[in-house]
């Protein structure tokens, strides 16, 4: 059985992710400085994926 040409993976055109996983927003707003170790991880800020 063939595997369906969206669900390939390498080799083909690389799309940019817009919706980031909660521990990469976590990293991602401890570098901007708007998150600090005890802060709740739910309830995150909105952010946007640095490019």
């Amino acid at each position: 059985m063939s595997q369906h040409k969206s669900l390939q993976g390498t080799g083909g055109i690389i799309v940019k992710r817009n919706v980031l996983k909660r521990f990469e927003r976590i990293d991602l707003l401890r570098k901007r400085g708007q998150w600090k170790q005890g802060d709740r991880v739910q309830g995150l800020r909105k952010t946007k994926p640095d490019v």
